[in-house]
Formats: structure tokens, sequence, C-alpha cells
């Protein structure tokens, strides 16, 4: 449930260059403390974007005209994400004379005191004074925002059966890799799975997941009970999640993880080529703590802890807001 805030808490910007994974974890935080939002999705100029924050010179006066821009009056608080999206915020703080109260998301290539807050997830190593650790990522999921999702889809959604079993496809990127091979045994496993266990499957693939994968995984869930959806139409993602019994995710995506975790869900995770030390800690951390299990052909469910960590910052950033504002 939204915190209540301080009634002086009347404007909230969301900084960011437009990147899903980063905006809907600033939005998840606004959303968790009850404050009025604007989104601010920003382009800079060359050769600004390519430079370390500390380096820009007059920041706000980058911004491209094709993205947002950022001018008075200044908001109460500015939540960014983002490499960016950080000297921005630096700049807005500074033109408000710190009147804005800046909280920043995710690990900044910057000393922390250059924002009242940052927040980074446990696998970053990151950590200080003003800097709050998170169990994986923020996100938007409430039981109030999936019971009404499911209730948008309740007539696509009618006759799935018991067991349902979502998946969630995402795809290559700087540190995973997804093969034709991968691919093949991600199909066999889900065929694995129905077969021991008459599950039904609701599946979503990202845009990462590329045509060649997507249709390789339509062909292969064709003799399966399924529904998919992979980009057209309004997206079912939450109630998807929402109608799990489990869920499958591929190891590339920490916020498809923290989402599933967060709907309460048992969530598998299906192993991509590829792999770095954040990624590692980060599935290893989320198996020894209950939320996860590798994916097997056998299907797994079980009651998972509770994963609320949007909540709880939610509650340190106004604390923060109150001491600030004394």
């Amino acid at each position: 449930m939204p915190t209540d805030m301080p009634k002086s808490i009347k404007s909230c910007w969301i900084i960011t260059d437009g990147s899903a994974g980063m905006e809907n974890q600033c939005v998840g935080l606004a959303e968790a403390m009850g404050v009025p939002f604007l989104v601010k999705r920003i382009k800079t100029a060359k050769p600004w974007k390519w430079l370390p924050p500390q380096l820009w010179l007059a920041p706000l006066r980058f911004l491209k005209n094709d993205g947002d821009l950022a001018i008075p009056p200044w908001p109460d608080l500015v939540i960014s994400c983002g490499r960016q999206a950080i000297p921005i915020s630096i700049a807005v703080r500074k033109a408000s004379q710190n009147q804005t109260f800046t909280v920043h998301i995710q690990t900044p290539n910057i000393h922390p005191s250059a924002f009242d807050l940052v927040v980074v997830p446990e696998h970053d190593k990151l950590r200080g004074q003003n800097v709050v650790v998170s169990m994986g990522s923020l996100t938007r999921i409430t039981a109030e925002k999936l019971n009404a999702e499911k209730q948008k889809f309740d007539a696509d959604l009618r006759d799935v059966q018991s067991p349902v079993v979502t998946v969630l496809v995402g795809g290559p990127n700087r540190c995973y890799d997804v093969t034709p091979e991968t691919m093949d045994t991600l199909c066999r496993q889900l065929t694995a799975l129905h077969k021991n266990s008459s599950c039904e499957f609701l599946v979503t693939t990202s845009r990462r997941t590329g045509p060649e994968n997507t249709e390789k995984l339509k062909q292969a869930l064709q003799p399966l009970p399924h529904k998919m959806w992979s980009g057209d139409g309004e997206n079912p993602y939450f109630a998807y999640l929402e109608k799990a019994d489990a869920v499958i995710a591929t190891s590339d995506s920490v916020n498809m993880i923290c989402e599933a975790a967060t709907a309460g869900k048992p969530v598998l995770v299906f192993p991509l080529p590829g792999g770095n030390r954040k990624f590692n800690f980060f599935h290893r951390s989320m198996q020894e703590q209950g939320f996860c299990r590798p994916l097997s052909d056998e299907l797994a469910i079980w009651t998972p802890p509770a994963l609320s960590e949007t909540v709880r910052i939610a509650k340190i950033v106004e604390n923060m807001w109150r001491t600030d504002k004394k």
C-alpha cells in the first residue's frame, strides 16, 4: 500500500533515457510512495552523452528537443535511473538550491553524495552513508495492480487450467547470449514439464528475444496448451503473473525475476550462456533465500518468502525526506 507522504511533496519527476527497465523501477518507487509524478524521457546531445557526469557543462542546456526538457518550476522530488539521467538530476538539485530531494536508482559513476539517496541492488558493491541496498531491482508489482490486470484479461484467461506456468523470455544482452541451441533446450524442457505435470503455459517474449527465437518458441508450443504474447495488442504481462502457479524466467533479466518474486510466485530460472560476477551473485542470493530454483523437467511449486523491497525503500525515502525537511 502507498505510504502517506508529507503534504509538501506536490511534484515528482522521473528521469531516465526511456529504457523500460529503468523507468519501471522509478515509477514503482513513486507509486509505492503515493506521490504524483511526471515521467521525463531525456535525450542528450553529443559529445556530452559520452562523457562522465562531472565533465558536463550546464547539463540542462544539452537536452535535445525531441526528448523531454528539464525546466522550472523544479519538483520536490526527483527519482532517476541510468547514466544519462545522472547529470540532469544533479543539475536540478543545484538549480533548486537543494530544495529538490534526489533519489538515484542503480550505482552511479559518481560519488553518491551527489544525491540525497542512492538505491543499489545487493549484487552491486557500492556502499555508503546515503546508500540503501535492495534485494534485486524495484518493481511496480502490487496485489491491487495484479488483481486489476487479471480482471482486465479475465475473459481470455478464464479457461486456463492449473497448474499454470508463466514463462518470461528475455534475450541477448551484454552479459548473456541466446543461441538456437539454447532455445531448443528451453523448448524441450517446456515439453517435458507439460508431460510430467499437465501444466498450461502463459508465455511472453521481449524485444530482445528476436524474431528467430520467437518463431522457434511458437512452433514448440503449438502442441501444448498455451497462450503467447509477443508484442501484438495489449500487454497481458501482469495478468500472466497473477494467474501463475509458478514462473519460469530466463536468467538475463533481474527485473523479470524480481517482479515474479514480488508477485509471490516461485521462480524457476532458465540459465542462458554467459553471466558475470553481479548476475552470478544475484542468482545465488535469490536461490539461497528461497525465491528461486533452477528449472528442471519436473515442475516445482513451493511457497517462497515475501519480497516487498519497493515498499520498504519507499518508507526509507519518506523518513529521509521528513528528516531533510525539518
